[in-house]
């Protein structure tokens, strides 16, 4: 059974993560300074991005996603394990793009894990590690560009 500290503990994670979507969606780059540790190492090599720390992150972040026209990150099915003030964690995101121009758009599906180490800075969780680990990634022809 858990304890009502590790039910607190694993809602906190899950929304950190919600708001971590939230930042990148909104393209509020900022945000990210709420989500992430100082000192966070993140990896988004395996999907084509970039790798590094926060600063580094936010810099790729904001020089790339301009160029989707639309996206989002749907995150779920989050397997989190609790030890005191550090957690790990496993969370599934599909994340749809649309790429290209009006009137020649494709839409690109990306299915990925997040694997996280969270910790507690301050009676708040941050990620401190996030590496992306890839399912899938395919372009799908939009309309007027082959498809039904």
């Amino acid at each position: 059974m858990l304890s009502l500290q590790e039910i607190s503990d694993r809602l906190e994670i899950e929304d950190l993560m919600v708001r971590y979507s939230h930042a990148v969606d909104t393209q509020q780059w900022d945000l990210l300074d709420e989500v992430f540790t100082a000192d966070a190492h993140i990896d988004y090599s395996a999907m084509g991005g970039a790798c590094g720390g926060l600063t580094e992150i936010k810099t790729f972040l904001a020089t790339v996603m301009p160029n989707f026209p639309a996206f989002q990150h749907l995150i779920s099915n989050s397997s989190i394990t609790v030890d005191g003030d550090n957690a790990t964690g496993r969370t599934m995101c599909n994340n749809p793009m649309l790429v290209g121009e009006p009137g020649n758009q494709n839409l690109m599906l990306c299915g990925l894990w997040y694997l996280d180490t969270f910790t507690r800075v301050g009676g708040n969780w941050r990620i401190a590690r996030r590496v992306e680990e890839k399912s899938y990634m395919f372009l799908a022809a939009g309309p007027g560009n082959g498809s039904q």
